[in-house]
């Protein structure tokens, strides 16, 4: 986005599109008092910055598209940096269409334009409102699927996440200047180290590192959710798996082989944490072409898991080793594999869990609890996730720690060797910052705002 783009006075919807109650128009610029005047007439002199008027909002030729409340938020004290103009009226389309029309007809002389999708909070980090965690945490609010999200993602807009950040980066910078400062006077190389704590300083900086890493990977979770797909030979019992963990009854089930042809996908929440329950067609030797297409379907979720279950029936012959040679071959990385031992009901035995075997009955719900469990400890939840110490994150975030945490380690290397490697040690430490620095956005390249900002929703 060029310059002059950014510096466009623009207009959007902010509200959901759909008819409501109220619905808000929000207007944003260096100098929008044209748009004002000639939306509010007269009573644009009634204006007072931060205090609700209400008022009518005017056509060109004088007559009422709508009334309402207006609120005007000067500069720098409003959501973008800038000023800003809020029309709350009624929520039907028509009459927001209509007062977004009269907005731009007015602001002609000003370059008035529609808002592109997340620009409003584009402005707000670009004028330093918010930092591009707090940004990102603003859709991940909107979009939070549970209770235990939107506390994250609130958590992360507070700039709890950035604070965490901005403190490492500002501990790697000052072990970074002891560093540096010692390669001026060689001659203390050694006692100046140790003076400076220099390796316990490391120390601490990669034990909270390492911590805010696994509360982001939590974070990251609450956001995305984990894939959790089952598979096995037809009429194990993989559909009544899914409806028993939904509660519902979300797929067909029948007595008869090969039912499911095609994935079924089902969101439920255990705990806080989403889970997206996937249903795969059975796996066997097929010579029907719908049922082999399934087939297919059914290894590529197994590729994009997070976690299979793979559901047994004693009772059946046909399934078993083969049925687990395909998954494992599927596999190909660390994704953890629970092997359920379903209608325990019909042995008879108990319900139970032993390793990595889950003994459940999907039809009677026998042992459901025990592998809603099991997912909580596959997933990594811990009591954090409860007590509220999680923040949202996205997978951009985790990359940055990542990157962070390895070159700490390479800097813990490093220092161990003294002065042989102190420009090596200052050069990691230097790179792990600015690993850092790339959650809040302080090191950032305009590619990436655009990708970011490019998935909100307009009047956002």
């Amino acid at each position: 986005m060029s310059r002059e783009a950014v510096e466009d006075p623009i207009v959007a919807i902010a509200t959901a599109p759909g008819r409501g109650g109220i619905g808000i128009v929000r207007i944003s610029g260096a100098e929008i008092d044209p748009v004002i005047d000639a939306l509010l007439g007269p009573s644009a002199r009634q204006l007072e910055p931060r205090r609700a008027l209400y008022a009518e909002f005017l056509n060109h030729d004088g007559t009422k598209i709508d009334h309402g409340i207006a609120l005007h938020f000067r500069a720098p004290h409003s959501y973008t940096g800038e000023n800003v103009l809020e029309l709350q009226g009624h929520g039907g389309p028509v009459v927001l269409r209509m007062l977004v029309a009269r907005c731009l007809q007015a602001g002609q002389g000003i370059g008035l334009r529609i808002a592109q999708p997340g620009e409003f909070t584009r402005r707000a980090f670009l004028n330093d409102r918010l930092d591009l965690a707090q940004a990102e945490a603003v859709a991940d609010l909107i979009d939070a699927s549970t209770e235990a999200a939107a506390r994250a993602a609130v958590r992360s807009l507070s700039g709890e996440f950035s604070l965490r950040a901005n403190a490492l980066t500002s501990a790697l910078l000052e072990l970074r200047a002891l560093v540096e400062a010692t390669l001026d006077f060689p001659e203390e190389e050694i006692d100046f180290l140790q003076r400076s704590d220099a390796i316990g300083r490391l120390a601490g900086i990669r034990h909270d590192l390492e911590q805010l890493q696994r509360q982001a990977k939590q974070g990251a979770l609450l956001r995305d959710g984990m894939n959790v797909v089952l598979v096995g030979a037809p009429n194990v019992g993989k559909s009544s798996l899914l409806n028993a963990l939904a509660g519902v009854d979300v797929a067909i089930v029948t007595a008869h082989p090969g039912t499911t042809r095609d994935r079924i996908a089902q969101q439920i929440e255990v705990d806080g944490i989403p889970l997206n329950v996937i249903d795969t067609a059975g796996l066997r030797s097929a010579t029907d072409e719908v049922e082999q297409l399934g087939i297919l379907r059914t290894l590529q979720e197994i590729e994009r898991a997070d976690v299979v279950l793979h559901i047994v029936d004693p009772a059946l012959s046909t399934d078993g080793a083969s049925v687990l040679d395909q998954v494992t071959q599927r596999l190909g990385r660390a994704v953890p594999l629970i092997t359920i031992h379903n209608k325990v009901d019909l042995v008879p035995a108990a319900a139970r869990v032993e390793g990595e075997h889950v003994y459940l009955s999907a039809k009677t719900g026998a042992g459901i609890e025990l592998l809603r469990e099991e997912l909580k400890r596959v997933a990594g939840w811990s009591e954090q996730t409860a007590s509220g110490s999680v923040v949202l994150a996205r997978e951009r975030h985790l990359q940055a720690l990542s990157r962070a945490r390895d070159h700490v380690l390479s800097a813990a290397a490093h220092i161990a060797q003294g002065d042989r490697a102190l420009d090596l040690l200052a050069e990691e430490l230097r790179l792990a910052g600015h690993a850092l620095g790339q959650i809040t956005g302080k090191v950032s390249a305009d590619d990436l705002l655009g990708v970011i900002f490019s998935r909100f929703c307009i009047g956002k």
